[in-house]
């Protein structure tokens, strides 16, 4: 694989971020690719051409529903085949899976859903997390070389939120979606940020309330998951805190050359 970084980003709104200066930010990190989600935006609400301007191709998913959900990915390395959704209805339907294949290496870019909402929209979660991981499953059987970034909506551990026992009966944070990310690792993935910085405390996503991001009170939700076979090509991985167009912050993913 040519590609030598990385980015996953949920930007709340991609036309927001490009008001606070997402653009300026990527023409300034010179990345391969850039994996954004939550873009809340069709492909004809946003000028591609701004982006190719700084040498992408773009490639969008989007809900449905306008303003709501919905992946892109854009790449200065053009992606050998595009696919657009896991061919599931229910979540096609809300643009949250985009796959590119560059050579023998897959990558997805996926929004998971969130269950914040209430009791019918957890569900929806576990319906998605059962039928991604089976959908993984399968996907391995044609491309054995994977990996999966962007929002997960799952802190996985204890060191990955500010306050885990106040947080025990909180969506993001339950004992059955924690219990996934161990499955989901334990299937043959590694979680690039925890695999390279085993003790370090990092987060990824603060609420707007209470002057939470300051205080660095605050989620890692937001993961870059390689197959075992690629993990020896990880050379870095970290949150890139001190970028603010979101209340998430992008994540770098580093690879060796």
């Amino acid at each position: 694989m040519r590609i030598k970084s990385i980015i996953s980003y949920n930007v709340n709104g991609i036309r927001a971020a490009m008001k606070k200066g997402l653009l300026d930010w990527m023409k300034e990190g010179d990345y391969d690719v850039v994996c954004i989600q939550e873009t809340k935006a069709q492909p004809g609400q946003v000028p591609s051409e701004l982006f190719h301007e700084l040498g992408y191709k773009d490639y969008w998913h989007s809900a449905q529903k306008k303003g709501y959900s919905s992946v892109a990915t854009f790449s200065k390395v053009e992606p050998d085949k595009v696919v657009y959704g896991c061919g599931i209805e229910k979540y096609d339907l809300e643009g949250r899976i985009l796959r590119t294949d560059f050579g023998e290496t897959t990558l997805l870019n996926c929004y998971f859903p969130s269950g914040t909402s209430g009791d019918l929209r957890q569900a929806f979660k576990y319906e998605f997390l059962d039928d991604f991981f089976a959908y993984i499953e399968e996907l391995k059987k044609e491309r054995s070389k994977i990996i999966v970034v962007g929002d997960y909506n799952i802190a996985h551990t204890e060191m990955d939120i500010h306050n885990p026992k106040s947080n025990k009966k909180t969506s993001g944070f339950l004992p059955e979606e924690r219990a996934w990310m161990t499955k989901w690792l334990e299937s043959g993935f590694v979680d690039a940020f925890r695999h390279l910085n085993p003790e370090q405390v990092q987060y990824s996503w603060w609420s707007y309330r209470a002057n939470a991001r300051n205080n660095n009170k605050g989620w890692r939700i937001d993961y870059q998951s390689f197959t075992e076979n690629l993990k020896d090509e990880l050379k870095s991985c970290q949150q890139l805190t001190d970028v603010v167009h979101s209340d998430h912050c992008p994540v770098l993913v580093e690879l060796k050359s």
